[in-house]
């Protein structure tokens, strides 16, 4: 059986890690003024450029119940089913509609990531490990499910303006931020995204601080693979990560940088790693 694994940009994996787990990528669409384009097209220091200057938050916009079926019935044309891994149902339509379209096909399987950005391209690459040993779609997608609940993603925000102007900051905790420096932890749980512990001063010290306690909080990870994404950071301040998981004993540590949709939400000096914390799992 031929198996097309498939996600929307918000993965935020690089093209060759699209051709190497052969990922079917189907794209948000960015909203930049009057400019629109599909995630990717329109890139994060775009973003980021048009925020300064303008002082305006970009839109987002999930795709559509049409999209998802034009995007479905092409794959099913080369593969003889379809696993889709989708933006958490708590964050975006995305999921709804995906499982809406799936409903007129008999061999796609949605899966709700209850995650974001590269927590739901580790559930993606997954799949595709069990799709190269000959496991069914059915089979992938039950065992798929059963991890979901341990995807283990989070970020540290040096600022969190685009936060606050989308929505997702009060402006009680935007105001201290400011003043008081703080340095907010964001974790998903359950699907959302809520506050974690918070920490001041220099950007760099609180990024390894912020490594340090994850990877204490969340101490029984699978070693397989890891994630480090961020929107900006120094590269001397992404090394320093990756020693420190590689000391950690993760076998595969990708670095990433995040797409249109997930900076559009969380801006620029953000950085995550992301991994599943069920100790792995013996297929």
């Amino acid at each position: 059986m031929k198996i097309a694994i498939s996600a929307e940009s918000t993965i935020d994996i690089t093209q060759e890690l699209v051709e190497e787990y052969e990922i079917n990528v189907v794209p948000f669409t960015v909203i930049l003024g009057d400019r629109a384009g599909a995630d990717g097209e329109i890139t994060a220091d775009e973003i980021m450029d048009f925020v300064n200057k303008n002082k305006i938050l970009p839109k987002t916009s999930t795709v559509n119940e049409n999209q998802y079926d034009e995007h479905f019935s092409k794959l099913l044309k080369k593969y003889d089913a379809v696993i889709h891994f989708s933006l958490s149902s708590e964050l975006s339509a995305a999921c709804g509609n995906a499982i809406n379209s799936a409903k007129k096909f008999d061999n796609v399987y949605v899966v709700d990531s209850r995650s974001l950005s590269t927590g739901i391209a580790l559930l993606a690459f997954y799949a595709r490990t069990l799709a190269d040993k000959g496991f069914s779609a059915s089979e992938i997608y039950e065992k798929c499910l059963k991890r979901v609940p341990y995807v283990q993603a989070s970020f540290e925000l040096k600022r969190v303006d685009y936060l606050y102007k989308g929505g997702r900051c009060s402006a009680l905790a935007f105001l201290g931020a400011n003043l008081l420096r703080i340095r907010p932890q964001i974790i998903v749980k359950d699907g959302k995204m809520i506050a974690g512990k918070k920490y001041r001063g220099n950007f760099d010290h609180v990024v390894n601080n912020y490594v340090r306690d994850i990877l204490e909080q969340f101490d029984n990870p699978d070693l397989e693979r890891i994630f480090i994404t961020y929107t900006t950071a120094s590269k001397e301040m992404i090394e320093g990560i990756r020693k420190t998981l590689a000391e950690r004993g993760f076998k595969k540590i990708y670095i990433t940088r995040a797409g249109g949709t997930i900076t559009s939400h969380c801006g620029e000096d953000c950085l995550g790693i992301l991994y599943i914390n069920d100790g792995g799992v013996k297929d």
